[in-house]
């Protein structure tokens, strides 16, 4: 059976999951949920996903949310030929499995803040405090990367997915100094992939537009 995914576009977790389909060529049914127009709290959604979040799979009656689940279930179920992207080895993969709780820890709330900031709150853009949070969220990455290719080895893993679709949405509302040397070429380097520009960038571009129109109209009110 084909495996289905709720998610939506914009959501930085779920273009991490649409990204690794890329690299694992896997097939899959998208079906689009939106959070701000009230999906996911409709009871048929609900009594798959209390959590009521995306995304979600359900893959041959098998329900799994949080998109670091996923990608830690889809490579160990279809990735046998791109094994690396969750290493067999402990060390390793203790080291992505940091990786993906730091994204969700601090990555994902650092952008999570600044975006309830402009779309919940009218601001005009992250205040001091936001700034602050995620240049200190670049820094501990650059500092990652300066130790190893990738944010976990020296090859690509699934945390890389996970850290790139949130931070390449957060850069857009706070830019990533060039002093970050590191995490720039990291950054520039994966979006030059095409698993990228399939999974990532058609989502990141809408929710880019959407929070510049958005911060635009806040400074005129």
């Amino acid at each position: 059976m084909t495996i289905k995914i709720y998610s939506h576009p914009t959501s930085p977790a779920g273009r991490a999951v649409f990204m690794l389909t890329e690299i694992l060529n896997l097939k899959y049914e998208f079906i689009e949920v939106s959070v701000m127009a009230g999906d996911t709290r409709k009871p048929e959604y609900l009594e798959k996903n209390p959590n009521h979040t995306i995304p979600m799979i359900e893959d041959d009656g098998y329900i799994l949310i949080d998109s670091h689940a996923i990608l830690t279930y889809l490579v160990e179920k279809y990735g046998a030929k791109q094994a690396q992207l969750y290493p067999k080895d402990l060390q390793l993969r203790s080291t992505v499995l940091q990786r993906l709780f730091f994204e969700a820890s601090t990555i994902s709330a650092a952008f999570l803040s600044i975006f309830l900031e402009i779309a919940m709150n009218n601001g005009p853009g992250p205040n001091a405090a936001q700034l602050e949070k995620s240049n200190d969220v670049y820094n501990i990455l650059d500092k990652y990367l300066s130790k190893s290719k990738f944010v976990a080895a020296d090859h690509l893993t699934i945390a890389d997915l996970a850290c790139i679709s949130t931070i390449s949405t957060m850069a857009n509302v706070s830019p990533i100094d060039a002093k970050y040397e590191k995490l720039t070429a990291w950054y520039k380097s994966l979006s030059n992939e095409e698993w990228f520009k399939k999974g990532n960038l058609p989502g990141l571009t809408a929710i880019s537009q959407y929070l510049k129109s958005v911060m635009e109209k806040n400074s005129k009110a």
